[in-house]
């Protein structure tokens, strides 16, 4: 589920309509879990948030796991990402999350904010934990993220992370590109007022995931062109694959489309792009694609 701000600020029925929909596939398609890509809101702003958290709710209902992660419109004043206040904590409080299947912990130093998160799945026999940073996750937040891998060297790591990947299939970088790529989050006030204190995709990379064997995906959203882009990195002597999906740029608030990714006995897995609002998939090259996510064993 990326980037649904549209959805929350303007069109929550769409975004009621995709967990529904999950809910609906979760047996036949063998749904182990959800991830949220962040931008959950537009504005960061009470009536968003209740939008948000209804449609949420029926998969909490359902008690299907999910994990979610924020981005810059869920933080500061009006969403401006200014500084890392954010209503997140208020409607989706730890309290309840925690009691969700899969919980994991929270960042060590702020044990009452779900900004970075850790979960279990399970599926077809294979282990896997899930890691969700904040938008330009701090330097400390990341310390904590390498010790959650390694703590887990037998469970497949997937991170989820508002911005990673742009839409040129290349790693957001800085220290490269500056603003050449735009909506980095050494851009924002997040960095500018707290001394740069944010890592982007590159910085990620160089950071935590490259660092460790037991990493076997990154997905982000945020990024807008076409919402699409993917590469693929060695790590570890590791293919990881790094994905950008994101269609809040469409009709309505993003058409209702979500991402599935199927994942194979093979080693292999399989995206589709679908729109449950308009009944479509989306058979482009772009949105239909197979990829490796090799046990970590093999």
């Amino acid at each position: 589920l990326p980037d649904t701000q549209n959805y929350s600020q303007h069109f929550p029925e769409v975004f009621t309509a995709q967990t529904e929909w999950i809910v609906a596939q979760r047996n036949s398609r063998r749904i182990a879990g959800v991830f949220h890509l962040g931008d959950i809101t537009n504005r960061n702003i009470p009536e968003e948030w209740e939008n948000a958290n209804r449609s949420m709710k029926v998969l909490d209902d359902a008690q299907l796991p999910y994990c979610m992660v924020p981005g810059n419109h869920d933080y500061g004043p009006k969403g401006g990402a200014a500084d890392r206040t954010t209503l997140l904590n208020e409607y989706f409080p730890i309290a309840t999350q925690a009691k969700r299947p899969g919980w994991g912990g929270v960042y060590d130093k702020e044990p009452d904010r779900i900004d970075n998160t850790f979960q279990f799945m399970e599926a077809a026999g294979r282990k896997f934990l899930i890691l969700g940073l904040e938008f330009g996750p701090r330097k400390d937040v990341v310390r904590w993220a390498n010790e959650i891998a390694g703590d887990h060297p037998h469970h497949e790591v997937i991170l989820l992370t508002h911005v990673f990947v742009y839409h040129d299939d290349t790693r957001y970088d800085w220290h490269k590109f500056k603003d050449k790529q735009s909506w980095n989050p050494h851009s924002y006030g997040v960095a500018k007022n707290f001394s740069d204190d944010v890592h982007d995709g590159e910085e990620l990379w160089q950071g935590l995931v490259s660092r460790h064997r037991n990493f076997i995906l990154v997905l982000n959203g945020h990024v807008l062109g076409d919402g699409l882009g993917r590469l693929s990195t060695v790590g570890q002597g590791r293919e990881i694959s790094q994905h950008l999906v994101n269609f809040q740029m469409r009709p309505n608030g993003g058409d209702g489309w979500l991402r599935l990714i199927e994942m194979r006995p093979d080693g292999t897995a399989q995206t589709f792009d679908f729109s449950p609002t308009r009944g479509q998939r989306n058979e482009s090259l772009q949105n239909q694609f197979m990829f490796g996510v090799p046990a970590i064993g093999v």
